[in-house]
């Protein structure tokens, strides 16, 4: 618990430090042993009665959302997690699209990689990219972690070349000095230029470091949190939706 305070003040510092965006977010397992393929969870939608104007499951197309505790909704209820909300939206939106939550708690990039051939065996028209701030935390090469990001962005345009591919702005923690930080920010959008990903913004943006925003652990957003997360999310992310 010590170690979640430390990290939440460190959020806030990052929100001070980082000239574009506020920090990161750490899991809660961040270095205990990835999650399997076999033991991946896999959530979809949110599960609600179709709204008036709204698609039937089976003609919508599908948004796989693949990161980290903070995808995957960690200490809040399972249909609160942002993706399950994001599908809230589209239901009301009446747009034929459902919601795939792929995140796990405690995964770096190199466990994306990992499980990736997994993941993608279901259909994906349009897949959302969090990964790399259990990296950050943990202080890890920026060019190992440029490389296997670059590996992930690639297998995903391999495996699924007419899906829409969006990566998500992280931030690294100002602990690890403002030279790291500043390449961990910059990482993101070179990337997306150099792989063909459309870059959304900073996943946590007005909400890290911010403790009426967060769980106790100061970490990872409330319920409150999750939905200024999700609506943020949301206006970048309509817009890139096929049509």
């Amino acid at each position: 618990m010590r170690s979640h305070r430390v990290m939440g003040a460190l959020l806030a510092g990052a929100m001070a430090i980082s000239c574009t965006a506020g920090g990161t977010s750490r899991d809660s397992t961040a270095g205990t042993k990835p999650a399997t393929s076999e033991e991946s969870p896999v959530r979809t939608g949110s599960g609600a009665a179709p709204t008036i104007g709204s698609v039937e499951p089976e003609a919508r197309r599908t948004i796989l959302f693949l990161g980290t505790s903070l995808t995957a909704g960690l200490g809040l209820d399972p249909d609160s997690a942002y993706p399950q909300r994001i599908q809230r939206k589209i239901d009301a939106a009446g747009l034929p699209y459902q919601v795939v939550n792929a995140g796990v708690s405690g995964e770096t990039s190199a466990g994306l990689l990992h499980r990736l051939d997994w993941v993608l065996k279901r259909p994906a028209d349009v897949v959302v990219v969090e990964t790399g701030a259990n990296d950050g935390l943990r202080g890890l090469p920026i060019t190992a972690t440029t490389a296997t990001i670059g590996s992930v962005l690639d297998r995903i345009k391999r495996d699924r070349p007419t899906a829409t591919l969006l990566l998500v702005q992280m931030e690294a923690p100002p602990n690890m000095g403002p030279d790291y930080t500043r390449a961990f920010h910059t990482m993101f959008p070179t990337l997306a230029k150099e792989h063909g990903a459309t870059l959304l913004p900073f996943l946590l943006e007005n909400v890290a470091g911010r403790p009426n925003l967060n769980q106790s652990d100061g970490i990872h957003p409330n319920n409150t949190g999750e939905e200024i997360v999700a609506n943020n999310l949301w206006r970048a992310l309509q817009p890139a939706l096929p049509h």
